[in-house]
């Protein structure tokens, strides 16, 4: 059976089209229009498009019938397209099993009608979460666009209230964790977190506590300062995962030792592995040794990070490759020589040193540009004599 175009017909003409094609594939649908008119023919039309992944075997055409839909969907008055977009969403953006072989078509039929309605248009944002959803549960999130920069810019179009924009940063958030992208992942949290208000950021205590456990638990992410002044991160004060985010943003791994030793079963709970945070508290401790030397010692190392003399190159080796410090290891003293160190706070006090430092650099600017005028002037006479 060869597929009909619909999309250039008028538009009772092209419900009319749509029906009989649906019942042909074996629909349950009328193929007479409703005496509702239109807006009940198309939730008809959009209720019967379960057969369509099931009876359409072409892409193509596949995706025709939907464009087709989706047209019918675009005329509406915006006022009057919430009801079938909702349901359009629902009907396309569910799986009918779990390793539905239609899913990236389906994502496809969905961004068809995303890039169709107009920027601006609020509802944008329930595709764009239906989009979102679908990519998660395939594991086609490669094929949504969720960059970060361009989110923003689209919900700052959309204006969308506060409650439907944490739900989206939300479900982004999850599927770029799952998706093995935490970097970006991170970067939506600290979006998340940020949308709420002094009056509501108790209600986020739940995205706090996974943002924590998400920064802990990410073995790239070292500096975790900044989640300290996030208020639904302070409304957690007094509660283990506070105590646990306090000691990896400035505590000690001797403290990090202690605070496991009393709260094993909690830090098993969080899902996050000993080793690792192990390894990161380490590599914090030796981040905040370096910030005010120029060289350590093996012993000291050896001391501080409870590690074996054995074990120190490696371990200075596994520093050098976070970048997040810089140095050499000189064997034959049994010292690392530090060239520089990112700070693993930055508070009141760096700024103060990255303002002298400026300020030097300034006065060291001057005194270059005073040696050239003198060199030019000297040059000049010579010239002259």
């Amino acid at each position: 059976m060869s597929t009909p175009v619909f999309i250039d017909l008028p538009i009772p003409e092209q419900a009319q089209e749509l029906r009989i094609f649906l019942k042909s594939l074996g629909a349950s649908i009328s193929e007479e229009p409703s005496e509702d008119g239109i807006h009940t023919d198309l939730r008809n039309i959009i209720e019967a498009t379960n057969v369509c992944w099931t009876e359409i075997n072409n892409e193509t055409d596949l995706e025709m019938i939907f464009n087709s839909i989706i047209s019918l969907i675009l005329v509406l008055p915006q006022e009057e397209m919430t009801e079938p977009i909702t349901m359009f969403c629902e009907k396309v953006g569910k799986q009918q099993q779990k390793a539905d072989k239609r899913s990236q078509n389906r994502i496809k039929v969905l961004s068809n009608l995303f890039y169709g309605m107009e920027e601006k248009s609020a509802l944008r944002a329930d595709v764009y979460v239906a989009m979102i959803k679908l990519a998660h549960q395939s594991d086609l999130i490669q094929m949504v666009d969720t960059d970060l920069d361009k989110v923003k810019k689209w919900t700052s179009m959309w204006d969308i209230s506060a409650k439907k924009l944490q739900n989206l940063l939300r479900n982004l958030h999850d599927a770029l964790i799952d998706s093995k992208l935490s970097e970006n992942a991170t970067k939506v949290m600290i979006d998340l977190l940020g949308s709420y208000t002094e009056d509501n950021a108790s209600q986020a205590r739940d995205d706090a506590h996974r943002c924590i456990v998400t920064h802990l638990g990410d073995p790239n992410t070292f500096l975790m300062d900044h989640l300290l002044t996030l208020k639904p991160v302070k409304f957690l004060e007094g509660e283990l995962i506070h105590d646990l985010l306090t000691i990896f943003v400035s505590g000690k791994i001797s403290q990090y030792q202690q605070f496991y030793k009393n709260n094993t079963d909690f830090v098993k709970s969080l899902c996050l592995s000993h080793e690792q945070n192990m390894r990161k508290m380490r590599l914090l401790t030796f981040m905040q040794m370096a910030e005010n030397r120029t060289e350590i010692e093996y012993s000291v190392l050896q001391e501080e990070m409870l590690i074996t003399a054995e074990e120190i190159e490696p371990f200075v080796i596994d520093v050098l490759r976070t970048k997040a410090v810089r140095a050499k290891i000189d064997q034959m003293q049994k010292k690392v020589l530090i060239s520089s160190t990112t700070h693993r706070t930055f508070g009141r006090q760096q700024w103060q040193m990255l303002k002298q430092h400026l300020i030097q650099w300034k006065e060291n600017l001057k005194g270059v540009q005073a040696s050239l005028s003198q060199l030019d002037l000297i040059n000049s006479q010579n010239s002259t004599a």
